[in-house]
Order: C-alpha cells, then sequence, then structure tokens
C-alpha cells in the first residue's frame, strides 16, 4: 500500500490508546509501519525492472521485522535522552519506555506487510528463507475510501482529545469499520474470481483467476485469466466482473501477441533485467511491438499505449511466428 496509508494505520493505533504507553509512542508507530519500505532505497543502485525482483522482500520478511523496530527504538530512545541532555526535552512528553518503544515499533511494522499482502503486487513474507510470493487480491494499492476513513477519524480523534473528550472511541471504531471494509473486500474478490473460474473451467486449465481491484469502484474488479492455447503460446484474457450486476465482460489482451517460443529461447534468461522481471512476474506474456521485436508485460499492470516501469522491452528479439505442425 501507499504510505499515507501505512502511516495513517500507526497514527489511528496510537489514537486508539496505546500512544499513552511511552513517550514518542506515535513516531514509533507512523515510523514503524513505513519502515520496511527502506528498500525503496535499492531505486539508487537498481536500474529498469530490476527493482521488481528486490521489493517487498528482505526488509519485510521476519529477520527485518524484528531488526528494523529495534533499530527505531534505540533511535528514538537515544534521541529522548539527548533532548533531555540539552534541556530540550519536552515537558508534557511522557517518560520513555524502551520496552514499550520496541513493541510499539514493531507492532507498527507488523501493520506493514500486512496490508501490502492485500494487493495484487505481492509481498515475499518468509525472506530470507523463502522466496516464495503471497497474494491478497483485496484492495488497489492506493485505497482513496481508507484515505478518507482514516483521515477523518484521526482528525477527529485529535480534536476530541484537544477538547477533553473521548478521543480513543473514534479511532476504535475506524479501526473496527476499516476491518470489516477489508473483508468486504476480500469477499468481493473471492467472488469474482471463482465467478470467472467456473465460467471458464479453468480449473481444467490450471490457471486461476486473478481479481484486481479498482482504483475508485471498491465494489468492481478487473479479472484476469489466463487460458492455455493450442501450442506453447499462452494468450492471457482480462474479463471485467461487475459486482453489482453480476456481468462477465470478456476482452482479449494483448491484441498482438507473440508466442512464447519467439521470446522464450530467444533472449538471454541471465540478463538481469529479464530475470528480475520473470522473477516477480504473476501473469507475464510477450507483446508484439510495433516495430515488430518483443515488449515483456504482465498482465496486473498493463497498459497497451505506454511502455512503464511494469515492461521490458527487448529490441534486438523479433516476435516470430509458431512453425507449422
Amino acid at each position: 500500500m501507499d504510505n499515507l496509508t501505512h502511516s495513517l494505520v500507526g497514527a489511528l493505533i496510537g489514537q486508539a490508546g496505546l500512544k499513552k504507553k511511552t513517550g514518542l509512542a506515535m513516531p514509533a508507530l507512523i515510523i514503524g509501519a513505513n519502515l520496511p519500505d527502506v528498500d525503496a532505497a535499492c531505486f539508487f543502485w537498481l536500474e529498469g525492472t530490476e527493482h521488481l525482483g528486490f521489493r517487498r522482500g528482505i526488509t519485510h520478511g521476519p529477520p527485518a521485522l524484528v531488526l528494523l523496530p529495534l533499530i527505531l527504538a534505540g533511535l528514538l530512545y537515544g534521541f529522548d535522552r539527548w533532548q533531555a541532555k540539552r534541556g530540550k526535552r519536552p515537558e508534557d512528553r511522557l517518560p520513555v519506555s524502551f520496552k514499550w518503544l520496541f513493541a510499539l515499533s514493531f507492532l507498527g511494522c507488523l501493520t506493514h506487510p500486512a496490508l501490502d499482502w492485500l494487493n495484487v503486487y505481492g509481498i515475499r513474507f518468509l525472506e530470507p528463507f523463502s522466496s516464495q510470493w503471497f497474494y491478497g487480491d483485496t484492495l488497489f494499492i492506493i485505497d482513496i475510501w481508507l484515505w478518507l476513513l482514516m483521515g477523518v477519524a484521526t482528525w477527529f480523534s485529535l480534536r476530541r482529545e484537544k477538547r477533553g473528550g473521548d478521543w480513543m472511541r473514534p479511532a476504535r471504531v475506524a479501526i473496527a469499520v476499516a476491518l470489516a471494509y477489508i473483508g468486504v473486500n476480500g469477499a468481493i474478490s473471492w467472488k469474482a474470481a471463482n465467478d470467472v473460474s467456473t465460467a471458464f473451467h479453468d480449473g481444467d486449465h490450471g490457471a486461476p483467476a486473478i481479481a484486481s481491484p479498482l482504483p475508485l469502484a471498491f465494489w468492481d474488479r478487473e479479472v484476469i485469466r489466463t487460458e492455455l492455447t493450442t501450442g506453447p503460446s499462452v494468450i492471457y484474457n482480462f474479463h471485467l466482473w461487475r459486482a453489482g450486476q453480476g456481468v462477465l465482460e470478456n476482452s482479449q489482451w494483448p491484441a498482438e501477441p507473440c508466442p512464447l517460443s519467439s521470446w522464450g529461447q530467444s533472449f538471454d534468461s541471465a540478463d538481469s533485467q529479464v530475470k528480475a522481471f520473470l522473477f516477480w512476474s504473476r501473469a507475464p506474456f510477450a507483446e508484439r511491438a510495433p516495430d515488430g521485436s518483443v515488449l515483456l508485460r504482465d498482465a496486473r499492470f498493463y497498459d497497451p499505449r505506454a511502455r512503464d516501469r511494469f515492461t521490458v522491452a527487448l529490441p534486438e528479439v523479433k516476435c516470430e511466428e509458431l512453425p507449422a505442425r
């Protein structure tokens, strides 16, 4: 998920009452909720699509989820001590407990992979012990409705706190509503994928459908279904499923697919860009570029009008017809 969502989750947990456990609790929760995204620094040394094979991995795995909160708690504890020595420590700050700082930093960090799992991009929970990807297919990576719910609840809670009212209740209600919202979206995704798989008998092909949430219409899903055709080629069909109407609108993308044999054996799989892309990709396909070369894409993030950061261009590889059998 985006970092605003992660930050609001940390803030809501604090406003639910946990910020009273120790001084600097809110920074521990909010920074902790964003801390696994330190892997974004990979953009400074990785090129092209190499970041796809690195992100949401090592800093989201078990060792990092213990080590990162420990570092954060130590820094916050040291900052409090440093301020106290300089006579700059705020008088209204609660006493700082290292144990509570670590516990809250740890809790904040745990919310991060839990949220990241909810979209179709995926996450490697078990790095470095396993590189398996996990997918929740529940929320779009930026959910405006969660922003609105959690943002208003945080503001209202802070406002009540300033006026001496019951400031914990709005945050707790918002957390409960957010969890219910996530549950409903999970059910919508499951039904959408199940309906498409049932309609097209995907069980016979061993290719389960992927329900991809849409940016604003949380009740809709773009369902990605893969179908093995005759020969070694693979064509990806995109079905848009309307939850309110139960209608399947079938369209086949890409318009110019490439047979797998034309690119699967023609490029060097040791190439770092291709290797990273294929490691990350969940629904890869090859598309014919206007000049006859090959584009590697992923059906989850397909924009036929642009070459984006989820595309690998292979200008030296030509899209050729499969030999007749």
